[in-house]
């Protein structure tokens, strides 16, 4: 069973929620030959539970794992800031998942995460397997944390993100953090869009239905885990692409369509092409060369295409005397 430990569903935390998005992401995930993931969907993400409510419907029940209807396993999980620096990975059963993320909705803010000593403490009352986020990430202080805490990981996540930076020295301190505390170390791609998927993955000999079943091979040492000759391309070619759908998004635009076509988005209405093209109207208007009956004309124009339910945007007058009003459908963007 090839995994990735440590995947999102969505392009970024403060985005807003797409089904589209995320079904566009699971179907790039099996077709890059994964078997199954972890979505360790930051806590504290905007709409955390309608994604994973969404994912609940559309999948069936084995064990912990959400199977969608493509074959891939989906095995519930969250990334929590804590308050020393750095980030704390779990996975379970979903109901624990949800509910953890209910228990953590005081400590999601800068200023008011919890120290790791408390959040395992709040873990040891699930079924989660707790694992430590690319440790050595600038930023990050998990490797700073006494060794009594520590020893309470489960795992470590050798991270994509990390081995393409600098290969050498990711594994050399991931895997030689792993043998001082005595833990299994395993892979994951950290991507929150497709491109990253396979730059590393975690291949267990046998398959695996819940979290309890993956710490046991893990445990057991019954996985290997293979980073791609192209991981940095990935990886870098991932950052670009997020880069730049976030400043789609910033502008306006549809970074769904985008990566998954023009076609309308019954979720989220026309796309900001369609919007565009079908809420806004130009009009020309001829008026003589004297400015009071140019302004009269305009205003006549203005006045008779907002009966018809637009909105002026813009207006301008060119060298041919003519004016050019710009109008909008009102309640479009």
């Amino acid at each position: 069973m090839k995994l990735d430990f440590h995947t999102h569903g969505k392009l970024a935390k403060r985005l807003p929620f797409s089904t589209v998005y995320t079904d566009w992401l699971f179907g790039e995930a099996k077709n890059a030959g994964l078997d199954a993931l972890c979505l360790t969907e930051h806590f504290n993400t905007l709409q955390f539970d309608e994604l994973y409510g969404y994912l609940s419907a559309r999948s069936a029940r084995e064990g912990d794992a959400l199977v969608l209807g493509n074959g891939l396993r989906v095995f519930p999980g969250m990334e929590t800031d804590i308050a020393e620096g750095g980030h704390i990975l779990s996975i379970g059963p979903l109901e624990a998942i949800l509910e953890l993320n209910q228990r953590l909705a005081p400590h999601k803010a800068p200023g008011n995460f919890l120290p790791f000593a408390q959040l395992r403490d709040l873990f040891d009352q699930y079924p989660v397997v707790v694992g430590g986020a690319h440790p050595y990430r600038e930023g990050g202080h998990i490797p700073q944390l006494p060794r009594e805490q520590l020893a309470r990981l489960d795992f470590l996540d050798l991270n994509g993100k990390d081995l393409a930076t600098d290969r050498q020295q990711a594994e050399q301190r991931t895997y030689g953090l792993g043998r001082q505390l005595g833990v299994p170390v395993v892979s994951g791609s950290d991507t929150h869009q497709a491109v990253q998927y396979g730059c590393v993955w975690t291949e267990f000999q046998r398959d695996c239905s819940t979290a309890a079943e993956l710490l046991q091979e893990m445990q057991a040492g019954r996985y290997t885990i293979t980073v791609s000759e192209s991981a940095a391309e990935k990886v870098r070619c991932a950052c670009l692409l997020k880069r730049a759908l976030k400043e789609i998004h910033a502008l306006g635009g549809d970074y769904v369509a985008v990566l998954t076509g023009p076609e309308k988005d019954q979720e989220h209405g026309p796309s900001y092409a369609e919007r565009i093209a079908v809420h806004h109207k130009a009009v020309v208007v001829e008026y003589a060369p004297k400015a009071g009956a140019m302004a009269e004309a305009l205003e006549r124009a203005a006045n008779e295409m907002a009966l018809q339910g637009w909105e002026l945007v813009s207006s301008t007058v060119t060298p041919a005397a003519k004016g050019i009003l710009l109008f909008r459908k009102r309640g479009s963007e």
